[in-house]
């Protein structure tokens, strides 16, 4: 049986942008709106999925009470970690760390942020978190709310993208993606 999974990335948070990874800022009223629009006219949805960190979790709570729908925290769809890098903009890492945002912008897979989790890692939890919501709510619709890393992941197996191309897919605060996942993780983008 297939499990459509329908993929919402947060708004936009109180400290901005850069690489946010496992830090737990909050919306801003901006991101809230963009996240109430993204799922105005969707669903129907069995049941809500979401990251712990508050950014998806409140959302969650929120759109859950409204819905009368069971809300649960996953860990495992948490963001990357982000190690050192964590909550420094590109624009900044690019005067301290040029070389190394190039090499981790290349293949991400190949190089880590000094003590940050390896995306190898960042790629096995996420897809054994997916593999387990299968195997749960197969034959349901489920909205995950969760991060820009979980989704750019997510959306790349979908489109099988080799994985150098992992952060070339764009992904926007309030996105709202479709995917359709059959047994073993098979993930496919749904129209």
């Amino acid at each position: 049986m297939i499990l459509r999974l329908d993929l919402l990335r947060h708004g936009e948070t109180e400290l901005g942008g850069g690489l946010r990874g496992s830090l737990d800022d909050a919306l801003t009223d901006k991101g809230w709106a963009q996240m109430r629009a993204a799922v105005i006219a969707r669903g129907p949805w069995d049941r809500l999925i979401s990251s712990p960190l508050q950014r998806c979790a409140r959302f969650a709570e929120e759109l859950g009470a409204q819905l009368n729908l069971p809300v649960q925290l996953e860990k495992d769809l948490q963001e990357l970690h982000f190690g050192e890098w964590e909550g420094q903009s590109t624009a900044d890492l690019m005067k301290t760390s040029s070389q190394e945002l190039g090499l981790f912008w290349t293949d991400p897979y190949a190089f880590t942020p000094p003590h940050g989790e390896p995306v190898t890692d960042f790629s096995a939890r996420v897809l054994a978190a997916v593999e387990r919501l299968h195997a749960a709510y197969a034959g349901e619709r489920v909205l995950l709310i969760s991060h820009g890393g979980v989704m750019r992941l997510l959306l790349a197996q979908a489109r099988g993208l080799p994985r150098e191309q992992l952060l070339n897919v764009e992904v926007g605060h309030g996105a709202l993606f479709s995917l359709s996942v059959e047994p073993g993780v098979l993930l496919k983008e749904a129209h």
